[in-house]
């Protein structure tokens, strides 16, 4: 790869490694075409992008990023998982192919600022996806007025039973 090449390569990297919500540092080594041809379509199906790209390359394209913290982590073969929407269908996508495949391992990632370790990746992996946890917000959210007008509405619809009351009882006498 000539120079030229290899300074577009380093831009285009450092561009989503900057646009990116969260960058996944996973090791292929031993995985067939095949499977990482299927991880790319998960992977896409997430609304992110998987790329494979040179160590040193990545390393300089990390430079003032927060991927930098991770450059000790780029040893072997290496592939990038770039968030570019919600980090968390991201991670589901790379455990669920990790659990098939023995041989592909995510190593770490970077979330916003925050360095996450492999376990760190599974519990983000194992979060409900963003719309139940607006779905659930949005319900402690409401639930929280409708018992405030259930309250209010059971004084009157008390007095009422208690007069209607009154009345059987003396229509009785």
């Amino acid at each position: 790869m000539d120079r030229s090449k290899k300074e577009q390569v380093v831009a285009e990297l450092n561009r989503s490694l900057r646009e990116a919500q969260a960058v996944f540092v996973t090791d292929f080594k031993g995985i067939g075409m095949a499977q990482l041809s299927d991880l790319r379509v998960r992977i896409r199906a997430a609304g992110s992008d998987f790329k494979v790209a040179k160590n040193t390359l990545v390393k300089l394209a990390a430079k003032d990023t927060p991927m930098d913290q991770l450059s000790g982590q780029m040893v072997g073969n290496n592939a990038l998982g770039f968030a570019k929407g919600d980090p968390a269908a991201l991670a589901k996508a790379l455990s669920d192919f990790a659990k098939t495949n023995d041989k592909f391992v995510i190593k770490a990632a970077v979330l916003g600022d925050k360095i996450l370790n492999p376990a760190q990746v599974k519990a983000l992996a194992n979060l409900p996806s963003r719309e139940v946890m607006l779905g659930a917000l949005l319900g402690a959210m409401n639930a929280v007025p409708a018992g405030f007008v259930r309250v209010l509405a059971a004084v009157p619809q008390k007095l009422l039973y208690a007069l209607a009351a009154i009345r059987d009882q003396k229509e009785a006498a």
